[in-house]
């Protein structure tokens, strides 16, 4: 199928990977052979571009306040904006304009996203979307060249998952997913740790998205009332799997998940019928005989709390509710005192601080001032998601985040939905790397 003889908008096209039952039990989700003419995008580099010219789709509640801060990244050209509403659109190019900043082509109407991506003067499309328009936006924009950025998650299928990849194999674009946690000054420091292999072999990391649902997002309820499971694993799941090396010399390989019943899910939406359980909770095991536990609560009254904790062999790291490290005592011999390190306790507070000022992020200490200026919500994190993207595109480096991460990390959502429905049987997880999960040894940022 050629470019543009198919409707962009028609999500029929893409095939659910065929299915079965393993002789252990698992319900596992095969992949078709990689199409003649295509291939991996591991670790994918593309032309440098000195200016990344930007068309952000979805001008809503996430759309301009991105546009605000993309314009603020060096060698970035807002080039066009579109939304269903040419209002929202309009608006949002009086505040580019206010700002200083040029004027953007603009695109309205329920297809103006496919006019965008065939017309627009643009290297990169920008999704804000709601969620179960982001996967043929991203396709259609590479389709037409360009490289994609997607809101979470990227797809809300395994259809639309195995779809993006085969599409940035084939057209050779990068797809990102803009999962902002991975940038988080803990999670970055903590992965330079483990980098240096502070923690020994890492066993389990805990992640999750405990957060009251915000009712600026009535569109997000109503997702959850018609769908079940972990619908929004990636903050929780994206650091655990740089962690684990997934992708890199690993790969995550079967999940179980259970949940609640729906009591406030139901309470909210006014629903007696609601489809997600209250809370979620999936066990996922790599190849390796790693462990992730993850966990989905968008409905009860807790704190927020991402569950970021990390166990290996030498040592151990949680953010939730406080930062805190715990070491063997021989796992930092020569880096701080060791006499006053006991493996029973969290690490003495100086310890700790001259421990991650060793450590502390590289790819963000230079912009960290800018980036909590800029968007001092979690300290900056969607600012330097943003930075990091169009440093990536301008220098022709790999991206932090490909889109076997995208996919991987968005297909949870309906891989728990199947286990659910199995009464939590076991459920395998597709290889969208198809068979090149350990080509590349270890996670480094380019």
């Amino acid at each position: 199928m050629t470019r543009h003889q198919f409707d962009p908008a028609d999500t029929s096209r893409f095939a659910q990977p065929e299915s079965h039952t393993d002789s252990d039990g698992v319900l596992r989700f095969t992949l078709p052979p990689r199409p003649a003419g295509s291939a991996s995008v591991l670790q994918l580099r593309t032309e440098p571009l000195p200016a990344v010219r930007v068309g952000i789709v979805g001008l809503g509640l996430r759309g301009p306040v991105a546009a605000l801060r993309l314009a603020q990244i060096e060698g970035v050209e807002i080039r066009a904006l579109c939304d269903i509403s040419r209002e929202r659109a309009e608006n949002a190019r009086k505040v580019l304009q206010q700002a200083g900043h040029g004027t953007a082509d603009i695109y309205d109407g329920p297809r103006g996203w496919i006019e965008m991506c065939r017309n627009s003067d643009t290297d990169l499309i920008y999704i804000c979307t709601p969620w179960d328009s982001h996967a043929m936006i991203a396709i259609h924009a590479m389709e037409c060249g360009r490289h994609a950025a997607v809101e979470i998650p990227a797809a809300v299928t395994l259809a639309e998952a195995a779809a993006i990849v085969d599409t940035a194999e084939r057209t050779r674009r990068h797809c990102m997913m803009l999962e902002n946690c991975v940038y988080d000054n803990f999670e970055l420091t903590t992965l330079a740790m483990a980098h240096e292999g502070l923690f020994g072999r890492i066993l389990n990391v805990d992640g999750g998205y405990i957060h009251l649902l915000d009712e600026l997002e009535p569109w997000r309820l109503e997702f959850n009332r018609t769908h079940r499971g972990d619908l929004y694993a990636s903050h929780g799941l994206g650091p655990a799997c740089q962690l684990l090396d997934i992708h890199r010399g690993d790969r995550l390989d079967t999940l179980v998940c259970f949940d609640t019943a729906s009591v406030c899910g139901a309470r909210i939406s006014g629903c007696r019928e609601f489809a997600n359980g209250d809370i979620t909770t999936t066990l996922l095991r790599t190849v390796r005989g790693s462990t992730i536990m993850l966990r989905h609560d968008v409905f009860t009254p807790q704190p927020y709390s991402r569950m970021y904790r990390l166990t290996g062999s030498d040592g151990f790291a949680d953010k939730y509710p406080v930062e805190r490290y715990a070491f063997r005592p021989a796992q930092l011999e020569g880096l701080v005192d060791t006499q006053r390190i006991d493996p029973h306790a969290e690490l003495p507070a100086d310890i700790q601080r001259s421990l991650c000022e060793r450590f502390r992020p590289r790819i963000t200490e230079h912009i960290a001032d800018t980036a909590r200026r800029i968007d001092p919500q979690r300290d900056g994190i969607n600012y330097i998601t943003d930075y990091r993207l169009i440093h990536c595109l301008r220098h022709g480096l790999p991206l932090d985040q490909d889109v076997y991460d995208a996919a991987e990390w968005s297909c949870i959502g309906p891989l728990t939905a199947a286990s659910l429905a199995r009464g939590g049987a076991p459920v395998g997880i597709p290889d969208f790397t198809r068979g090149q999960w350990d080509a590349i040894k270890g996670y480094r940022h380019a």
